[in-house]
């Protein structure tokens, strides 16, 4: 008998494609989630008592078509002869491998398309492809993106909302329209991973399903558009990225900076096959911002140490993220990148400009912390702790404080506080 965990693997793998089926005959996104919520309840009625059919998704199209004509019951002939195709077209077919069927590729593209519509803000498209695509509950979305669940679900019903309004429905993108969609697409799948990786709230550092669900989304996003540059370097980058997680916390659970973690303990199996695709995708066309994001990642893995890092080549990498992707992000970056090629007053001269126009920035002002211990001056200590006042990281607060206890005037802020 199938246990929950093996039920919620199997919806949130066939989820999108159930959702496709349905809602490839135009009706509203809500009405074909109910349906489908509907077919998971009697799954899970069902196959606890007699177990997962061999055609687990032929199952939960065939029970959430029904469900769905049973509340169009005015127009019930049409709708079973139109999902009872769709049903026909999602039946395995046992002589090919999944990767290689098209048509299940071009629905869970399809999904993301609509989930991540340019009608939707970024949370809501978050929130919307992670209940659709990704199959995870209200509870789950609420936790990994910590916010209340009421939170979360306001989001997914203001999304379905939105795209109902906006006259958005499921099927074919106008090819015009593509690259901007698949760009919506992969900057709401980083923030999935992202969020994950870097959890800005709580005693936490990293959500390792959420990351998962990022990585795992985005493999499937790959697998539909092979030769797209930027959706490889999109993956490549959360593949390096996760490949350093095991190091980024101690026995204890505390936060531990990249300069001081030990390399051993980062997959590096994971690291090699993440540089392959970004090998793969540079030839293709002109480098864009997830290609260059995810080649400044590539050095750091390469680097046998933290001071054999090739700073030059990282600080080259930014500067070109910062001519075709300006943001605060990649200004900090670049900033950090040249205080270890010119040295940390350089670093300290290139941050004024963004602590001036991010002065909350915890990030920035953890930078500056760092920079201002490397030359040895005494607002360090202070630094540090105004940076631990701006974060809800309870890690990061942590480690900011420890450093602040031992940086550079530390004893004026001890007799401050004292």
């Amino acid at each position: 008998m199938p246990d929950v965990a093996c039920l919620e693997d199997v919806w949130r793998r066939e989820a999108p494609y159930v959702l496709a089926a349905l809602l490839r005959r135009g009706d509203p996104l809500e009405e074909c989630e109910d349906a489908a919520q509907e077919a998971l309840v009697a799954a899970a009625e069902q196959w606890f008592r007699d177990g997962v059919p061999a055609n687990a998704r032929g199952w939960l199209i065939r029970v959430a078509s029904r469900r769905l004509i049973d509340a169009h019951r005015a127009d019930a002939a049409r709708r079973r002869r139109e999902l009872t195709d769709d049903l026909d077209r999602s039946a395995p077919d046992r002589s090919v491998t999944w990767s290689e069927r098209t048509g299940d590729l071009d629905d869970s593209l399809q999904m993301l398309l609509l989930c991540c519509h340019p009608a939707l803000p970024p949370a809501s498209a978050v929130a919307l492809t992670l209940r659709a695509v990704g199959g995870l509950t209200t509870r789950q979305i609420a936790a990994g993106l910590l916010v209340p669940e009421a939170t979360a679900a306001q989001r997914i019903s203001r999304a379905k909302a939105t795209l109902h309004a906006a006259g958005a429905r499921f099927g074919p993108v106008v090819l015009a329209e593509l690259p901007t969609r698949l760009h919506a697409v992969r900057h709401v799948l980083h923030l999935v991973f992202t969020t994950g990786a870097a959890l800005p709230v709580g005693s936490d550092v990293i959500d390792q399903d959420l990351t998962a669900e990022g990585i795992r989304l985005t493999e499937r996003l790959h697998r539909a558009l092979p030769r797209d540059p930027e959706t490889a370097g999109l993956l490549a980058l959360m593949l390096l990225v996760d490949a350093r997680a095991a190091a980024r916390v101690d026995e204890r659970g505390d936060l531990v900076v990249l300069a001081e973690q030990d390399r051993s303990r980062w997959d590096h199996a994971r690291i090699r096959r993440a540089i392959g695709l970004l090998e793969e995708a540079l030839p293709l066309g002109p480098a864009g911002p997830f290609q260059l994001q995810a080649a400044i990642a590539a050095l750091h893995a390469e680097a046998q140490s933290y001071a054999d890092t090739d700073w030059p080549q990282i600080l080259a990498l930014y500067r070109m993220l910062l001519a075709v992707a300006p943001g605060p992000a990649a200004e900090l970056g670049a900033a950090i990148a040249l205080s270890e090629v010119d040295g940390p007053e350089s670093g300290l001269a290139a941050l004024e400009p963004l602590l001036a126009a991010r002065p909350r920035d915890h990030r920035v002002l953890a930078a500056r912390a760092h920079l201002l211990e490397a030359v040895g001056r005494p607002e360090a200590a202070a630094a540090f702790r105004q940076a631990a006042t701006l974060t809800d990281s309870l890690p990061e607060q942590n480690y900011l404080r420890r450093k602040s206890t031992i940086a550079p005037g530390h004893d004026a802020v001890r007799r401050r506080d004292g």
